[in-house]
């Protein structure tokens, strides 16, 4: 595929269709990334992040720096199936060009499902209404190997009842701060939770939780109280003490970043993109 690319040059016809405009436009992105292979969304000195790889891969087809926007800003091992980002270009490619393109000069491991031209008003995080997450927590007695990076794990059996008491109590909306990372940057620890459901499939648990937006690490760190709730070492009406208190330190310690995935981000129907929901593949 790149070699096709090069044949046209960047600035070329053919497949790419290239039409140069004097005014910018937007295009949206819809992303799914394997988060072990990278350090987390952000870019960094290093390059390693997803956002400096997608940036790199669409300088290359725009022909000129790219800056991109996501709609969360995933930490180091986690995973996206529905990430959405957008970037500003003078150049118009057609829509599976810049799909087929920018994969072409992307890593293993992130890949861009599909691409929307958008009016610039709209903005992948700041026009999104509702985030959505699923953990995926093994429960065995010996660790995961073959799926080591993409699911958490946990040795003994849970209490799935209990637990699911527990999530009921975080529906609505309320102070987080038992739940958020001392380097958050949120203006806010108030989110309103709308979805904390808790499904099991063999010896897999798969939590699922949407809101209007949420803290830095605050996933994680539900899901280790949860855990808790779940082994007996605490009733589920502690996840009422935990929000009351609004203090981290009394809560589980942040759960590993493995089975993590980013599973929806959800717009507004006028802006018109493709659907930006997709679910772990459990059964």
């Amino acid at each position: 595929m790149v070699s096709e690319i090069q044949s046209y040059g960047l600035l070329g016809l053919g497949w790419l269709g290239v039409d140069h405009r004097m005014a910018d436009m937007r295009v949206v992105l819809g992303l799914e990334y394997d988060g072990s292979r990278f350090c987390g969304w952000q870019s960094q000195p290093s390059g390693a992040a997803v956002q400096d790889c997608l940036q790199t891969a669409l300088a290359q087809m725009a022909g000129h720096e790219v800056k991109v926007s996501a709609a969360g800003r995933t930490d180091a091992g986690v995973h996206a199936l529905s990430q959405v980002a957008h970037f500003d270009t003078a150049v118009t490619r057609p829509q599976n060009a810049w799909v087929r393109g920018v994969n072409a000069f992307l890593p293993t491991g992130v890949r861009v499902l599909w691409a929307s031209e958008v009016d610039v008003e709209f903005h992948a995080r700041f026009s999104a209404e509702r985030r959505s997450y699923q953990y995926v927590l093994q429960v065995s007695p010996v660790a995961p190997a073959v799926l080591s990076g993409k699911v958490g794990w946990y040795h003994r059996p849970l209490d799935l009842k209990a637990m699911r008491n527990a999530a009921s109590i975080l529906l609505g909306e309320h102070d987080f701060s038992a739940f958020r990372a001392s380097e958050c940057q949120a203006k806010t620890p108030i989110k309103h939770l709308i979805q904390a459901d808790i499904r099991q499939f063999d010896n897999v648990i798969l939590f699922e939780f949407t809101a209007s937006a949420f803290l830095h690490h605050m996933v994680r760190n539900l899901v280790g109280s949860l855990v808790y709730v779940g082994k007996g070492e605490h009733p589920p009406e502690w996840m009422r003490t935990l929000l009351e208190q609004k203090d981290r330190r009394l809560a589980a310690p942040t759960f590993m970043p493995d089975g993590l995935y980013l599973t929806g981000v959800h717009y507004d129907p006028r802006w018109n993109l493709p659907t930006c929901h997709r679910t772990v593949p459990l059964g």
